[in-house]
């Protein structure tokens, strides 16, 4: 596991999980990730609710990019994370065949430039906030399955007071277990006078 406050560099292939403290942190580490795909020639896919896009948005702007610029010329591409869950989920379980038919045009015709293509879910984060965690690792694996097949790096990220529950810890080790890199710490916060 890796800590501390190295850059998101992902290459092609590459599905990292980023537990972050707070959403400062998050706007952060998500903004430098997309960053090479939002101003150079990639395409950066964001499938998050809609504060944490405009967040996004505002980091990109103030680090010089022009997202406007992107969206319109379809390499900027921001979905709602929830909506999207919707529809691939089926009695509280994703659906693997709505997941792909959900997922793959998107990555489909952004990988179809040729460019680089960077994505943030956050997804799983929704799903494991739910109490669906075992959801959550399923569409994690779903998420390699596609990288599988498409050139693609792909951020994920989980607040890290969602994971560091003792009864999660199975959980946890196989979502890292997932990923190809983990950045910062999911383990439990000291608490006051312990």
């Amino acid at each position: 596991m890796v800590t501390g406050t190295e850059v998101l560099d992902t290459g092609r292939g590459e599905h990292v999980v980023l537990f972050y403290r707070d959403q400062e942190e998050l706007a952060t580490r998500v903004s430098e990730y997309l960053l090479p795909a939002v101003a150079a020639d990639g395409v950066a896919i964001v499938l998050a609710t809609p504060d944490h896009r405009q967040s996004f948005e505002r980091h990109l702007a103030a680090a010089g990019a022009d997202v406007a610029a992107a969206r319109a010329r379809g390499s900027y591409l921001a979905i709602d994370a929830s909506e999207t869950i919707r529809r691939f989920m089926i009695a509280d379980w994703p659906d693997a065949a709505s997941f792909w038919q959900e997922i793959t045009p998107l990555v489909r015709q952004a990988a179809g430039a040729g460019q680089p293509v960077r994505i943030f879910g956050e997804m799983v984060s929704l799903l494991w906030d739910a109490g669906l965690v075992d959801a959550a690792i399923e569409v994690e694996v779903m998420w390699n399955e596609l990288a599988g097949q498409y050139p693609l790096s792909l951020l994920c990220a989980y607040p890290q007071q969602s994971v560091s529950c003792a009864h999660h810890l199975d959980a946890l080790t196989e979502v890292c277990r997932i990923h190809t890199e983990a950045i910062g710490d999911p383990s439990c916060p000291a608490r006051p006078g312990s």
